[in-house]
């Protein structure tokens, strides 16, 4: 029990946000498409960097690979 409040008020938001006509800056998005804004601040650098080393690379799990030959 509860679930109606909840999920009425999931279909209000969903609906605002279908029939909403938010205010768009245009000359920013123009910007942005284009590339002028210079490189996007989105990806952190320390994301970008994979300085560290793969723990499991090379090694595999006996049950997937029991797995992926009976699937076959």
């Amino acid at each position: 029990m509860g679930r109606g409040r909840a999920k009425a008020k999931q279909t209000r938001v969903a609906r605002d946000l279908k029939y909403s006509s938010p205010n768009t800056d245009l000359e920013r998005l123009q910007r942005e498409l284009s590339g002028g804004a210079g490189r996007s601040s989105s990806t952190p650098d320390a994301v970008l960097a994979d300085d560290e080393p793969d723990v499991w690379a090379g090694q595999s799990d006996p049950d997937e690979d029991r797995w992926a030959s009976s699937a076959r």
